[in-house]
């Protein structure tokens, strides 16, 4: 394979972070607040939905993501801009794809209706029985929020 094939499937592999900010917040499993340069930036985590905070698993949700990145410098993927103007984005640290990590833990759902790329994530996590999953019937925050 020539050096340029590495290279193409290299840039392929790794995504072009976007940002390089520092956590500052985390409001729940699947919103935090960063910091640029001066700049507060409110994200919200691309193709994953957790447990609100008063729903079963909400605090610990929140609390799992905290200990993964609460003061971390972390790189943002941005991927637009939600209804409510906050940022949409996979969430790195150290390479790792943090927003796989709660669904892979069972702190959050895949969000099918926005992307399917985290649902051998939870397909995983549900067959291991792992967070909302010890559950009998964990409902989905969607249908948490409609109630």
């Amino acid at each position: 394979m020539t050096a340029f094939k590495h290279l193409a499937i290299l840039v392929i592999a790794c995504p072009l972070f976007a940002l390089s900010v520092k956590v500052i917040k985390v409001s729940d499993g699947d919103t935090i607040t960063v910091l640029q340069g001066k700049q507060q930036i409110k994200v919200r985590l691309f193709g994953i939905d957790a447990p609100e905070i008063k729903q079963p698993y909400g605090k610990k949700s929140k609390q799992f993501l905290a200990n993964l990145i609460a003061g971390e410098v972390v790189e943002v993927d941005e991927n637009g801009k939600d209804r409510y103007k906050r940022t949409i984005g996979t969430i790195y640290l150290n390479g790792a794809d943090i927003n796989a990590q709660m669904v892979e833990n069972g702190y959050a759902w895949a969000y099918r209706k926005f992307s399917k790329k985290y649902t051998a994530q939870e397909s995983k996590a549900k067959s291991q029985k792992l967070g909302l999953w010890r559950d009998k019937e964990p409902i989905p925050p969607w249908e948490w929020r409609k109630r």
